[in-house]
């Protein structure tokens, strides 16, 4: 192909667009718009993609999480305890002793510290203590760092030693080594056995349920929690307040959840007083949303292209009509049926063009300020601009091919008497 040849094409379709630039920016709009509208909502849906993908690897795709369901108020905690004991150690063994395919669990109890020796800086976030059982390191897939995670020896003897998250750490112990010290939580002193790395954070809710904070965990044995800490109005509240749940690699864990639910709902006496979480499941409910989102937007955005195509071709059929007669004399000089198609399709073409490289400069800025304003995640991907360009040139063909085959059929004698 000899780019040489179309050198003539290019430079008149420049000329004409640089004459008009008025009509030539109106007739981009609805391409500007159009693409716009695509490369922005494929970052939208891409930064969605990613921001949904990390919290289900941070909950763990094969994992089941039952949480405690919190009461708004006394009242109606006191109503569910004449209905149900809450979640128990009872219901635990339950789990573990009639569900086929467990590959690890462990119970927890978390509580609030309310004095933590030493102390934290002003404005530093006050960590959370949770207890577990060793599972919990596998479950999590947490990283350990500095020193180890807690044993099962540990655990019964309550042993009274924990694992920092690495923000508790640097706010209690500030960055030297912290295996082998100590910290004091409401009065009961703590050995630090070990450092998890940093580990992702989810600022959000789902289904209600809060996702702690990794980051500012202190996690101590389960017996340790349960022997060593006082928990004011325990009669009232849930003896646990946590399941986590590992199936094995070949167990379905939405099936799994439907058996756990089963057997708490029957115990509970359908008292609605804990929630199940199955990160599988919500991955596929969000899969399930964002599809819709996107043939939405997609809608969307191809009735603007629409517009900006049926814009193009009408502008592109008065261009003709505007300028018979210069047709009739390149077609009376020696010019083809071919080279006329082919002058008015690069036109129609550098109209699109220009018009799609603009939308993808308003699609940038409109992700920006989606991010930035709306504070919903956003990814322009190298995929979505090479789409937007794509289906810039693909309505500059379909839509510029008719003006310009009319334009091609014109008679050259009736052409040259037009006035």
């Amino acid at each position: 192909m000899n780019l040489g040849s179309y050198l003539p094409e290019l430079y008149m379709g420049l000329s004409s667009l640089m004459v008009h630039k008025l009509r030539s920016l109106l007739t981009m709009l609805g391409m500007i718009f159009g693409v716009g509208a695509v490369v922005s909502m494929l970052s939208i849906t891409a930064g969605a993609q990613r921001e949904m993908m990390s919290f289900i690897d941070l909950l763990g795709v094969n994992n089941i999480i039952i949480e405690a369901k919190e009461a708004v108020d006394r009242n109606e905690l006191q109503a569910r305890r004449a209905i149900s004991p809450g979640l128990t150690f009872r219901d635990y063994r339950s789990i573990v002793e009639n569900v086929q395919g467990l590959q690890a669990t462990t119970p927890r109890k978390r509580l609030k510290p309310t004095k933590l020796l030493p102390k934290l800086g002003q404005g530093q976030d006050v960590p959370m203590l949770i207890g577990v059982l060793p599972d919990f390191e596998e479950i999590n897939s947490l990283k350990v760092t500095e020193g180890r995670f807690f044993s099962d020896e540990d655990n019964l003897t309550s042993a009274p030693v924990c694992v920092l998250g690495e923000t508790a750490k640097v706010n209690l112990l500030g960055f030297d080594k912290a295996v082998g010290k100590y910290i004091k939580v409401n009065g009961t002193w703590l050995q630090v056995v070990g450092v998890m790395a940093h580990a992702a954070t989810a600022d959000t809710e789902v289904q209600g349920v809060e996702v702690l904070n990794r980051n500012n965990l202190i996690i101590t044995p389960l017996n340790t929690a349960m022997r060593r800490f006082e928990d004011q109005n325990s009669y009232l509240k849930d003896e646990i307040d946590g399941i986590y749940m590992r199936v094995q690699p070949n167990v379905d864990p939405i099936e799994t959840s439907n058996i756990v639910s089963a057997i708490l709902t029957a115990t509970h006496k359908d008292a609605g007083d804990f929630t199940p979480v199955v990160p599988a499941g919500l991955l596929e409910q969000k899969r399930q949303t964002q599809l819709i989102f996107k043939v939405v937007m997609l809608c969307i955005a191809g009735i603007s292209l629409l517009v900006g195509g049926i814009g193009i071709m009408n502008i592109m059929l008065a261009t003709v009509l505007e300028r018979t007669r210069e047709i009739g004399v390149r077609r009376a000089v020696g010019a083809r049926q071919a080279d006329i198609v082919r002058q008015f399709l690069t036109e129609a073409i550098m109209i699109s063009i220009v018009g799609g490289l603009i939308g993808i400069a308003f699609g940038l800025v409109l992700a920006w300020g989606i991010a930035t304003f709306a504070g919903w995640s956003t990814v322009v991907t190298l995929g979505s601009v090479a789409v937007a360009t794509a289906v810039s040139v693909g309505i500059g063909v379909f839509f510029g091919l008719y003006p310009a085959m009319q334009a091609a059929k014109l008679d050259p004698i009736e052409a040259l008497r037009y006035e």
